[in-house]
């Protein structure tokens, strides 16, 4: 399984990747996030699904960017639509012989020289696409439903940038710890908008267990510290 997520705040965007391919006694661990920078062109793509269509979409847009020229990432993200059509008209009649279903999600981010701000959008296995932004500041892949309360409740586009990758952090911690095909290493990309200039950084477990045991301590915290009166009236019920 995988945990990806893309935020989309007006200062700029936050992704943020694990890296767990298998599970069990013989895991691996992935890169899941590829950056694609040139001059006046920065874009990121993160992808959950099955790996060998991912690869094979990647290798068939990274050669198609060889000879076409994207001014508008609207425009990239319909070329790589038709890369994962072009896997899917290859590969998923033998895929789903052999009990796959044919399933790629994708989450494409940055800022192309003609546009007027950074871009966020979630590309379809069918390879159609919406764009996120006012209202829906963020999009999660892969195990989505651990992590998003606290993104709900947390993050908006007015939100800064270093409280976005806070939030997007705990939102990962939390599916790590309530699930086992989610795991660290994590790939955290940043851009701010306007600079054309996407800066990565990678975080083990190691780098985090301060911040993870933090976070635990604070939930149980905030838990001790919530109103109880409200419970009485079911406790007053119960037998003496």
């Amino acid at each position: 399984m995988t945990y990806c997520l893309g935020i989309k705040v007006k200062e700029g965007l936050i992704a943020i990747a694990d890296t767990r391919i298998t599970t069990g006694t013989d895991t691996t661990v992935k890169k899941k996030i590829s950056i694609l920078q040139k001059e006046n062109s920065s874009m990121y793509i993160m992808t959950s699904g099955l790996r060998s269509v991912r690869d094979k979409a990647i290798v068939y847009f990274d050669e198609l960017l060889e000879t076409s020229e994207f001014s508008k990432l609207y425009q990239a993200v319909n070329a790589f639509g038709q890369q994962v059509r072009r896997v899917a008209d290859e590969d998923r009649a033998t895929l789903e012989k052999a009990g796959f279903k044919f399933d790629l999600n994708t989450i494409i981010g940055g800022q192309l020289k003609d546009d007027d701000e950074h871009k966020l959008f979630l590309l379809y296995p069918e390879g159609n696409w919406v764009e996120l932004g006012l209202g829906a500041p963020f999009v999660v892949i892969g195990n989505s439903g651990h992590g998003k309360a606290i993104l709900n409740r947390t993050i908006d586009e007015n939100s800064d940038m270093k409280l976005a990758l806070k939030a997007g952090f705990l939102s990962f911690d939390s599916t790590r710890v309530s699930s086992n095909n989610v795991d660290f290493p994590i790939d955290v990309a940043l851009y701010k908008k306007g600079t054309f200039e996407i800066v990565e950084q990678r975080y083990t477990q190691k780098d985090m267990a301060d911040i993870s045991a933090q976070w635990a301590d604070e939930l149980k915290s905030a838990l001790n510290h919530i109103d109880g009166d409200w419970m009485e009236k079911a406790f007053k019920k119960l037998p003496k």
